[in-house]
């Protein structure tokens, strides 16, 4: 992830029928101009090992020399702990350091981008620096949704590409940053992103098996289930909004890219995949992101772990998880609506990255607009509104049946934690 010396990337075969880029490095106070150019590293790069790729399989010939190319690199260096506005939790860091991160389609994360770097030099008022890092780009990476086409290339393609191309180190893919368990040591560069770019590349291929729709469908407010009665009605609604012209929304996207647009009844794009998706996926989508993702994540608490590590890197505005509920107290009544603000973690998906004793609140503001719109629905509020609201801790377990354990074990326990669910 880091490089001391911005290096750009060499070329591995002058013999090759494609050209590598250079990029000297770029120091700019322009938000727009730094993300320029990162996308212009980054599809410069990936266009080589690409091309460089394609080429091997149409001619059959192995390349004489390694193919490899780089991420962009984003860095900046604060020398003072002032800073103008410090409120947000993002847009700035904490201490005078060398700060760095790979960067992967910036494409993608333009308007992400263009909004930290906004921040950092408002923050700081200093300059952000571009360049090429030294960490190389996995071709099935750079290749993306493309690589399955080739993966049965044979085992003549599969070795040469391991010989002659960068393939993903697994070792060096993992959450240390955003854990807060990474070791700056006596590196030169302080993380400057809670992801490398290696480890989003591989949670976006993730994303795109999982749920059967290009990452660039995904929006900022994403919502899960685990029944499918709610990815109905939600199908329902998203069609009648596009029959009736968008309602704000510029298309609705189901598994398969099929796209429906604004104004249409029937799809005019996509293809529905040929089986199920592990994770059906659907997206009502706005031009600025603003518009609505909903995940049927299927049963279970691993699941649910397992794809909101995907879904992070894409680093949305909010995210709920809808479903039912065992109520606990006997105050309770079928239908109650039960507003989750702490949660007892009986599943142990999280215990390998979080200590059980760390407390995981719900995000405040998340939770006073969720009891707005529930009092804006039903008409009640104050007192009224405990008629069908309740707030309070919520369990979560990894045994399924827990009822038929013995009472002395999980029932006890949920008992004395004062949950008011499961």
């Amino acid at each position: 992830m880091t490089n001391k010396d911005m290096k750009t990337a060499k070329p591995a075969d002058t013999t090759a029928p494609y050209d590598h880029h250079h990029f000297e490095p770029m120091a700019t106070k322009n938000a727009s101009q730094a993300v320029d150019q990162l996308i212009e590293i980054y599809d410069a790069n990936t266009h080589f090992l690409c091309s460089h790729f394609e080429h091997m399989v149409e001619s059959g010939e192995e390349p004489k020399q390694r193919i490899s190319a780089c991420y962009p690199m984003l860095s900046v260096k604060v020398e003072t702990f002032e800073r103008l506005d410090s409120r947000l939790s993002f847009g700035h860091v904490s201490q005078p350091g060398l700060y760095s991160t790979t960067i992967t389609n910036p494409t993608l994360f333009r308007d992400y981008l263009t909004r930290q770097i906004e921040l950092l030099v408002k923050n700081h008022d200093v300059p952000v620096r571009v360049g090429v890092s030294d960490e190389p780009i996995p071709l099935h990476f750079a290749l993306g949704p493309k690589f399955v086409g080739h993966g049965d290339g044979g085992d003549d393609t599969l070795l040469a590409m391991r010989n002659r191309f960068d393939v993903p180190d697994l070792t060096r893919i993992n959450d240390d940053i955003v854990n807060g368990v990474y070791d700056v040591g006596e590196g030169p560069f302080t993380p400057l992103a809670p992801f490398t770019a290696p480890r989003i590349d591989y949670s976006l291929l993730r994303l795109a098996h999982y749920t059967a729709t290009d990452v660039n469908h995904f929006q900022n407010f994403v919502l899960f289930t685990n029944y499918q009665f709610y990815m109905d009605e939600f199908q329902a609604m998203a069609r009648k909004l596009m029959a009736d012209g968008g309602g704000g929304y510029d298309a609705f996207i189901e598994p398969g890219n099929i796209i429906t647009r604004a104004g249409d009844t029937e799809p005019t794009e996509g293809k529905a995949p040929a089986r199920q998706p592990q994770m059906p996926t659907y997206h009502l989508t706005r031009g600025d992101h603003a518009g609505i993702t909903m995940v049927n994540i299927g049963v279970g608490p691993s699941n649910a772990k397992t794809i909101t590590d995907h879904v992070a890197v894409l680093r949305p505005h909010a995210w709920l998880m809808l479903g039912h509920c065992a109520g606990l107290r006997n105050s309770q009544a079928l239908g109650d609506y039960v507003l989750a603000h702490a949660y007892v973690r009986e599943d142990h998906v999280l215990d390998a990255d979080l200590p059980v004793w760390v407390p995981v609140p719900a995000l405040a503001e998340v939770q006073v607009a969720l009891e707005e719109s529930v009092a804006e629905v039903t008409g009640f509020s104050g007192y009224e509104l405990k008629k069908v609201m309740r707030t309070g801790t919520i369990a979560t377990i990894d045994n399924r049946n827990w009822e038929m354990v013995d009472q002395r074990g999980p029932v006890q326990r949920l008992s004395q934690s004062r949950a008011i669910a499961l």
